[in-house]
């Protein structure tokens, strides 16, 4: 009986050696990343082009711990002056109180699957406290639904007392328009998205003129910058590496490349609002968003806002965030790096607990020693205590998340 001779396997070895260097190239740019990024982080000041390029290019951030330090610098937010927590008191009278509420009742997908109701029930305490805190100490800002969706996102990575100052930061610059009293500034940047379509793909372009469907389908997207109707979180924080680095409109050039990359769809459909309207309002979950990220930077730099301003409908409006975007962007040339702020806390701690026992003693020397024992705990104690203090000095050397647990 003739023996047939088995075809020779792929040795496991072989295999695993075939797809190293592919592996090793990606773990190699992922590295290469990191330490791109702690050493401009570690700069003085803190080189914070080299953040925005590596938030803007192709992976983002990487994970949420690189987030917790570089989303900071991109705001200019100091991590170690903080807002202190809400107090729990006064929420319940701010006019914006009862909506908020609602809002917030209403997020429960915004949260990771699988978390306990505890858990998240704190969170969206948190989310409520956050979100009117900011209000309350800018009067100016005007609460708006989905406005939830985007402080929601900054809890679960940065944390409540970093969230507060973060938010209110972006509140004023990026966010600026859509916190006006009335939707007109909100209409205004909507309006950014037919002129970028025109330039990119007049057929397009036209084609959506004669459905006049408008632009109404974007405005979740863009007043929640996208965190509403993205189901994969990993997508939204991705999208918010982008924004936080980028021109406050960046968002709404995000939304025209959503349309461009539909463009088959779109005209293969019916060329009236409803149809078109519904289709573009359900958008993808599977968007290749690195592609999408791409054509968006390289579109708003072939056809920035200045340009895009020449359409009639843009100049019956001047927006806050643009106009704003050039001294904002100059602000955060100048941030120290997190070593030389975490020992200037060190100093300030120093010098007040210093000035703290000083005047302890002189008045102890004028109020006999029983007064003196009196007035040594009260001195300790005015600051964090010197037990306290010894434990936060401590924490400053491991870094600031840990030290925020303290306070």
């Amino acid at each position: 009986m003739k023996k047939v001779k088995k075809r020779q396997q792929p040795s496991r070895s072989r295999t695993v050696h075939d797809s190293g260097p592919r592996h090793e190239e990606h773990v190699s740019w992922k590295k290469q990343k990191l330490v791109d990024i702690h050493q401009a982080l570690n700069s003085d000041p803190v080189d914070i082009e080299t953040l925005r390029r590596a938030a803007v290019s192709e992976g983002g951030l990487l994970t949420d711990d690189v987030r917790r330090k570089v989303w900071p610098k991109l705001l200019s937010v100091n991590v170690f002056e903080l807002p202190a927590k809400p107090a729990k008191n006064v929420r319940e009278n701010h006019k914006d109180y009862n909506q908020v509420l609602l809002d917030v009742r209403r997020s429960l997908r915004r949260f990771p699957r699988g978390m306990r109701a505890g858990e998240r029930e704190v969170l969206q305490e948190q989310l409520i406290d956050i979100i009117l805190d900011v209000l309350r100490r800018n009067p100016q800002l005007h609460y708006y639904q989905g406005y939830h969706d985007i402080v929601v996102t900054f809890l679960l990575v940065v944390g409540e007392r970093m969230a507060i100052a973060m938010v209110e930061t972006l509140s004023n610059h990026h966010l600026r328009d859509f916190m006006d009293p009335t939707m007109d500034s909100t209409k205004h940047i909507l309006n950014y998205l037919m002129p970028i379509l025109e330039q990119v793909d007049p057929e397009l372009h036209g084609f959506m003129l004669r459905a006049e469907v408008g632009t109404i389908f974007a405005l979740s997207w863009l007043i929640t910058w996208y965190g509403h109707v993205l189901s994969d979180f990993r997508h939204v924080l991705r999208l918010y590496d982008f924004f936080l680095a980028s021109h406050p409109l960046m968002a709404i050039y995000f939304a025209a490349v959503i349309v461009l990359y539909r463009e088959r769809e779109v005209k293969s459909s019916d060329c009236d609002m409803a149809s078109v309207h519904h289709l573009l309002s359900q958008i993808p979950q599977n968007l290749p968003y690195e592609q999408l990220i791409a054509r968006a930077q390289s579109l708003f730099n072939r056809y920035p806002p200045t340009l895009l301003a020449s359409c009639a409908a843009l100049q019956s409006r001047k927006s806050i965030a643009i106009s704003s975007f050039q001294d904002f962007q100059t602000s955060t040339l100048q941030q120290r790096p997190d070593s030389v702020l975490r020992q200037q806390l060190r100093q300030q701690l120093h010098q007040r607990h210093s000035t703290n026992l000083d005047q302890t003693r002189a008045n102890a020397q004028n109020s006999g020693a029983h007064q003196l024992i009196k007035m040594a705990v009260w001195g300790l104690s005015a600051t964090l205590g010197a037990a306290a203090l010894a434990v936060a000095q401590t924490a400053m050397d491991w870094g600031p998340d840990f030290l925020l647990q303290l306070f």
